[in-house]
């Protein structure tokens, strides 16, 4: 317990709280803007950011990532919001939170096993293309004070490390950050601040209980909205956990992170805030900063806070440049260039899967859409690619008249035309033998294909044997099969 304690909390100090404090100040516009997307409050953001952070860092499965509201959440909020009010969009969060601690119990974060790395790929590029596309309006229709400001923080982001010693020691980020608001500041430059995006809070959040009645009506209501915020959290914290799993070659407790997402989102939806997730482009922030382990997560939160409650006479000076600067470095750290360097090497099954799911994400706005959409070609891709693995092969006996085909592969609904198709139903022989020791019989749809074989060379007069059956493949043909049950075989050649 104590190796685990100084592993997950105090192996990495210094870099977990300079990481920390650079999240908390990438986190306090994007919490509001995405208050405002969601149509409430900026407080019931930020409150959440801050549970949400300060939770996970206790109960995750995952040191090192950050968790607070995020925009794909907020977009399912939308409609709830408008129809129903912000206490029905608490007790949406708990259900939420209930529905993810379920799933963690069951087991579900395992299922990111099916999810193909060429999926994965395409999540990360579409979520470089949406936080890129969301820094635009704060680059469109401003003076040139902006792009300068701009300019000079992505100049700082990535020529600061070059400097000796210091930028070895100092996030860069945090550097620009503080770097273009003493220049805002000083100059008295009229741009766009953090201030404009929204009113910060200026008390601690408190307990509320939702104020909806407890009955039916309320959760069929809450009940569709809380499934979808559900999914789309675990599917984008599971995919975050995936990416900084890659980055810092450490391994996460993906079922652990199911229900410490869970439990972070009841704490926030009982201090009023909203429901969130992790963050890949916090996360990602946090990692190229230096943090690894659960103080950075902490520090986020906590630092959030009292930012927000103490120091928001110099945060509301904070110039948009300087964050949509990070966001942007954000952004081209996200995209995988070397998925397109592997465009011409890559098979065109797995870029196809790429391309799509990030054209689906993109064009909805939604991760669970494009994911949903990659996991489904994938599979359709696989499941095309296994079904051309199986061959049929014979040799005839003739002194006793009997064919024996040799079945060696695969056989489900993929190929189970292709090994029907394999046999010479019109040849006149006495005897086939069907040898499947080499086979692996995987649905009822590969059970259906051999009985209609079977059945047909029966027709035909031929006497049929079955042998070489493994375990598995016998108890599914014994299960579902009916050519060796007369009853079932003469309903279904009388159909």
């Amino acid at each position: 317990m104590i190796k685990s304690l100084k592993d997950n909390w105090l192996s990495n100090v210094r870099g977990d709280l300079l990481a920390g404090i650079v999240v908390a100040l990438a986190l306090i516009p994007e919490a509001i803007a995405f208050s405002i997307i969601a149509g409430v409050d900026p407080k019931v953001g930020l409150y959440a950011s801050f549970c949400i952070a300060v939770i996970i860092a206790f109960v995750g499965g995952r040191p090192g990532m950050i968790s607070a509201a995020t925009g794909a959440m907020a977009l399912l909020m939308v409609t709830l919001v408008k129809e129903h009010g912000l206490e029905y969009l608490l007790a949406a969060t708990l259900l939420t939170g209930v529905l993810q601690i379920g799933a963690g119990y069951l087991k579900l974060g395992g299922l990111m096993r099916f999810v193909s790395r060429s999926v994965v790929t395409g999540f990360v590029n579409a979520l470089a293309i949406l936080i890129f596309m969301a820094q635009l309006p704060e680059l469109t229709n401003v003076t040139w004070h902006v792009y300068a400001m701009t300019a000079a923080g992505l100049g700082i982001i990535y020529l600061f490390p070059l400097v000796p010693v210091v930028g070895k020691i100092l996030p860069s980020p945090l550097i620009c950050i503080v770097g273009l608001t003493a220049v805002a500041m000083y100059l008295n430059l009229d741009i766009r601040t953090v201030g404009d995006m929204g009113e910060l809070p200026d008390t601690l959040p408190i307990f509320l209980w939702p104020d909806v009645p407890l009955n039916l009506e309320t959760l069929m209501i809450i009940l569709p909205y809380s499934v979808a915020l559900a999914v789309v959290g675990l599917l984008e914290s599971m995919m975050t956990a995936t990416i900084v799993d890659d980055l810092t070659d450490t391994t996460s407790d993906r079922n652990r992170e199911c229900k410490g997402q869970g439990i972070a989102n009841i704490g926030s939806g009982l201090l009023g805030g909203m429901a969130g997730c992790a963050m890949i482009g916090q996360s990602i922030i946090n990692v190229k900063s230096g943090g690894r382990g659960r103080l950075s997560t902490l520090t986020a939160g906590v630092f959030l806070l009292v930012m927000v409650l103490v120091l928001d006479a110099w945060l509301v000076q904070i110039p948009m440049a300087a964050l949509v600067a990070v966001m942007i470095m954000v952004s081209i750290g996200t995209f995988s260039w070397d998925s397109i360097r592997n465009l011409k090497e890559h098979p065109l099954s797995t870029n196809i899967v790429m391309v799509v799911t990030v054209i689906v994400v993109v064009a909805t706005h939604n991760l669970a859409f494009g994911v949903l959409a990659g996991v489904l070609l994938a599979a359709l891709f696989f499941a095309n690619k296994i079904g051309h693995f199986m061959i049929v092969s014979s040799d005839l006996d003739e002194a006793s008249e009997t064919r024996t085909y040799r079945v060696v592969g695969q056989v489900f609904f993929s190929s189970s035309e292709k090994f029907t198709a394999s046999f010479d139903f019109k040849e006149a022989v006495d005897r086939v033998v069907i040898d499947l020791s080499r086979a692996h019989f995987w649905d009822i749809t590969a059970v259906g294909a051999l009985d209609k074989v079977v059945i047909k060379f029966r027709r035909e007069g031929a006497d049929v044997e079955v042998i070489g059956l493994n375990e598995a493949s016998a108890t599914i043909v014994d299960r579902f099969g009916v050519h060796d049950k007369p009853d079932a075989v003469d309903q279904l050649m009388g159909h």
